[in-house]
Parts: structure tokens; C-alpha cells; sequence
């Protein structure tokens, strides 16, 4: 099989001693009835919250203990393209096989869900995670065909302040919800600059739980530079975890919707 990169993946037999460097793939590990398989994880894996305390803890997404994960002797490592380095990739494939994943779009979501559906022998659990989140999206679809586009500037980091712009997983959502990207004009995740003295005209801006944590507090930070837009604090995980976090993401979306303009956040 291949995996979203279309690199051959050789295994003589079903991976049984899975380790996940990958937040969102882990989640989804154990929704596919995987996580008496994990056998490592990364700090940042924290859903459902006990594995951290029954699995071994190998890293993060871009630095992990090479000689913890060769002690654990996996079968197979799962990676991301954006949130693991090439060059830790490299060295793990020296360890075991590695599988990565490469997300953009709904659809790449839905084919990963099939790939570890047919990897790991559960083509069942995928089945229904598939038709699940597939339902999902199209009620979500016909719940906002008639709201009006608004225009949104979506941040990630702040000193430097960051923004998702086009060709990621959160601007894909943010075009699902009818937002038009502000930063669509850069690529990926670019810094830039703000002047209180020649303030930004986007309708919404969005303060994302992370990577950086903001909270209400910083919407007075963001509010010179966006003087007339509405600034809430949403949840980052439902715009950037992709895999069965979208379960939860599209009533998450609709609650946004129905509270955007009458409140300056979301918890």
C-alpha cells in the first residue's frame, strides 16, 4: 500500500506496536478501537487526556528521544508531513516504517481515515467514521448556504503575530464556514505586520487556542489593528485537527455562527 505521500509501504504482517507523532492521528487511533496498540506518544497528544498517563511519551512533533522509540520497538511510526521534519523523519525510518499523512482538504481527510481502515485491519470503524463525518458535513453545508461571507483573518501565534493563509487544513475550514481568508494573498503560516496607524479592514479575526494560547484577554491586544471587526477566541483544535475531530468540529462550527455576533468569545 501506499501512503499520502505515495510512498510504498512494505509490512510483512498487521502493525500491532504503533507509535503517533501526530496530536490528530492519535485521536483517531483510538476511535478506530487502536489504543491498546499505541505504544507512543507525543506530549502534545492529548485527547482522550488518560494515554498520556498509560502510554510512553516520546517527544513532540519536531524533536523526539530516537533511542525511547527504538526501545519501544514499533511496528510502524505515523507521521504528518507539516507537523513532523523531514529530517526526524529520516532518522525514525531507520527505526521502523513510517507512514505520513499530508492534509489539506476534507477529502485527504477521509482518505487517511480509509488508509489506517485497511492498515490496521479496521475497515468497519472507518466505514462508519467516514459516513459519520460525511453526514456531518453536509447538514453543516445546508446550515450555512445562506449566511453571509464575511471576511476573516485567522491567528495562530502572537510576538511574532502569525496567521493561517491559503494552502493549509485551517483555511480549508475557514472556507467551509463561509469565511473568506484576509491573508489569502501569503501562503502557509507567514508573519505580519501590524500598525495601529493603518488598521486592517477584515470583518471577523479569529484568536485560535493554539498553537499559542490566546484567551479573552488578548482580544484588547489585537483590537487597534482590526478597530472594527468582531474578534473572538475559538477553539483551535476544531479548525486545524483533522481525522475524528471533524465528529465534533461541525456542531462546534454552527455554535459559532449562532454566537459570533453577539459575543466577543467562545470558550
Amino acid at each position: 500500500m501506499k501512503d499520502q505521500l505515495h510512498r510504498h509501504i512494505v509490512l510483512d504482517q498487521t502493525p500491532k506496536r504503533i507509535i503517533s507523532l501526530v496530536p490528530s492521528q492519535t485521536e483517531l487511533l483510538v476511535d478506530l478501537g487502536l489504543e491498546s496498540s499505541i505504544v507512543g506518544i507525543t506530549k502534545f497528544c492529548v485527547h482522550p487526556i488518560h494515554l498520556k498517563e498509560e502510554k510512553v511519551v516520546v517527544g513532540g512533533t519536531k524533536h523526539v528521544h530516537f533511542n525511547k522509540i527504538k526501545d519501544l520497538k514499533p511496528d510502524i511510526i505515523l507521521c504528518n508531513k507539516e507537523e513532523n521534519t523531514k529530517e526526524m523523519i529520516q532518522e525514525l525510518e531507520k527505526i521502523a516504517t513510517v507512514h505520513i499523512s499530508d492534509i489539506y482538504t476534507i477529502e485527504d481527510t477521509l482518505e487517511l481515515i480509509e488508509l489506517y481502515g485497511h492498515l490496521f485491519l479496521k475497515k468497519d470503524a472507518a466505514i462508519e467514521i467516514i459516513k459519520e463525518i460525511s453526514k456531518k458535513k453536509f447538514e453543516f453545508e445546508d446550515f450555512i448556504k445562506d449566511k453571509p461571507k464575511r471576511t476573516a483573518a485567522y491567528f495562530i501565534w502572537k510576538e511574532p503575530w502569525m496567521v493561517a493563509a491559503r494552502h493549509n487544513f485551517i483555511d480549508e475550514l475557514l472556507r467551509l464556514n463561509g469565511f473568506e481568508n484576509y491573508y489569502v494573498q501569503f501562503s502557509r503560516y507567514p508573519e505580519v505586520v501590524l500598525d495601529a496607524t493603518l488598521p486592517e479592514n477584515s470583518e471577523l479575526v479569529l484568536l485560535s487556542s493554539e498553537p499559542f494560547p490566546f484567551k479573552g484577554k488578548h482580544i484588547q491586544h489585537i483590537k487597534p489593528f482590526f478597530p472594527n471587526a468582531t474578534i473572538l477566541v475559538v477553539d483551535g483544535e476544531m479548525f486545524s485537527w483533522y481525522g475524528s475531530r471533524l465528529l465534533k468540529a461541525f456542531d462546534y462550527f454552527k455554535t459559532l455562527h449562532q454566537h459570533q455576533w453577539s459575543q466577543n468569545s467562545l470558550s
